[in-house]
């Protein structure tokens, strides 16, 4: 066996890298309209210089990106919905009707295409409101503003919706405090105490969010989602494989608990350790038993990891700057490894400890397309650096599924339309099939172009991946 044949392919955008429109309808804002340097520092309010709050306006264009995704032959569309857009300040008793109206239509989209919904429900934009005012998800309150939140979402779609993924990236809150758990505390004073407290808050709130949307409708299935990077040691040295084994703990800690249903063996130590005594209270750790149906994670590369910080080259990793280069493996224009491999190895690894069927969220290559005439009347992009990225990236998912026995529910492409980065916050850095007229200085005509990669990803799903 090959792709199985109801192998969901699609691709992936997020409200805050695509949407725009931050100010209308009754959004509030959220954090990331205040971020407009991706992992930089945030300003006081939202700064022109920003350009998520305009995006690629899918706002009032996506009529036009669902057809296009369409035409590419998508059987899923991974997308989130801004809580924002829902609830303006986290606090308020009813929803924005306008905010549901417009994953409404975004859904009328997709219905009238054949087009399963995956709707990540939290993704990097937790409500500025409730950043400030609780400094995030460091305060248990957060919890039960997170479940109102599904709530609405769980009954208002029901039977409309089918798959959801309660936090994106949830074990990136390690490295980036404020831009997943929307903590506004400085890095350098964040204590262990008051970080891991926030992730057990994130837990807990996700467990209850499995249970609620099982409750309400029986045939929804809900995931879990980390950051997937692969660390290989640097040398055999038993000291780097000791290293790697800290680093695999770091994403085993937020898996065990969402696939197993308790915190893992080395926790108790670890947080001893870190001098960190959570508050569990009563009901939290039978909130826990309620497990993911799926494990949901993003691949982009794969990096090395040294005990000894004088060895090898920094790999230019976003969150974890102590991750190596791999001299075996070529680079992005970013610095990113490529490694298709690792994403075989990837998969094996996560099915091995949970036994939980595996989506790939999250996976392509960032690049700086250039856009030329197509010699047809419109333009193009000879992006075959693109395809070969995911042609043999997609060889390795297959040869998992075929080779070695492993599950894999679907694939959604990273940024099948040109969107902002979440690292860099530029459009520069391209992972779309379809191109969109947008420059840096945030001018642009907007309009929308087929790159090459967008009928070579069409042929993959029309032959389900037979034809790479």
């Amino acid at each position: 066996m090959s792709f199985p044949a109801n192998f969901l392919w699609g691709g992936a955008t997020a409200a805050n890298q695509c949407e725009g429109a931050y100010n209308e309808d009754g959004k509030g804002l959220d954090i990331q309209d205040v971020l407009p340097h991706g992992f930089g520092l945030r300003t006081a309010e939202p700064t022109s210089d920003n350009l998520k709050l305009r995006a690629i306006d899918y706002y009032h264009h996506y009529r036009e990106d669902i057809a296009l995704f369409a035409e590419m032959g998508f059987k899923v569309y991974r997308f989130s919905i801004a809580w924002s857009r829902i609830y303006p300040t986290g606090e308020e008793e009813e929803p924005n009707e306008k905010g549901l109206a417009f994953y409404d239509a975004v859904l009328d989209e997709c219905e009238k295409y054949g087009i399963e919904p995956l709707v990540t429900i939290s993704h990097y934009e937790t409500p500025l409101a409730l950043a400030e005012k609780y400094n995030g998800w460091s305060d248990r309150r957060m919890i039960s503003l997170y479940l109102k939140y599904c709530q609405t979402l769980f009954t208002y779609f029901r039977g409309r919706v089918h798959y959801w993924i309660t936090f994106n990236e949830i074990n990136s809150i390690l490295r980036q405090p404020f831009m997943s758990g929307g903590i506004g505390t400085p890095k350098d004073q964040l204590t262990n105490q008051d970080l891991y407290q926030a992730v057990h808050h994130e837990l807990v709130a996700s467990a209850k969010a499995v249970k609620m949307a099982h409750e309400i409708d029986p045939a929804n299935q809900v995931g879990c989602m980390v950051v997937g990077i692969t660390v290989y040691p640097l040398s055999p040295d038993p000291d780097d494989i000791l290293k790697v084994m800290g680093l695999d703990n770091d994403c085993y800690l937020f898996l065990d608990v969402q696939c197993r249903g308790a915190y893992p063996y080395f926790a108790a130590k670890r947080f001893e350790k870190l001098n960190v005594k959570l508050d569990i209270q009563d009901d939290d750790l039978d909130a826990l038993k309620n497990t993911v149906d799926f494990l949901a994670f993003s691949y982009y590369s794969s990096n090395c990891v040294s005990a000894d910080p004088s060895k090898g080259e920094p790999s230019r990793s976003n969150m974890t700057p102590e991750l190596r280069k791999n001299p075996y493996l070529k680079v992005t224009e970013w610095g990113w490894q490529i490694d298709p491999k690792g994403l075989r190895y990837t998969l094996n690894r996560f099915y091995a400890r949970y036994q939980k069927p595996l989506f790939i969220a999250e996976n392509g290559l960032g690049a700086n397309d250039v856009l030329i005439d197509d010699g047809k009347g419109s333009k193009t992009v000879i992006d075959d650096y693109r395809i070969a990225y995911m042609r043999e990236h997609l060889k390795q998912v297959k040869l998992a599924i075929e080779e070695d026995g492993v599950p894999v529910i679907g694939y959604t492409a990273w940024g099948c339309i040109d969107l902002i980065s979440c690292s860099t916050a530029e459009i520069s850095k391209r992972y779309g099939m379809i191109y969109v007229d947008l420059n840096p200085d945030g001018t642009g005509t907007l309009n929308r172009y087929r790159k090459k990669s967008f009928w070579w990803y069409k042929n993959v799903i029309a032959t389900n991946g037979e034809e790479l």
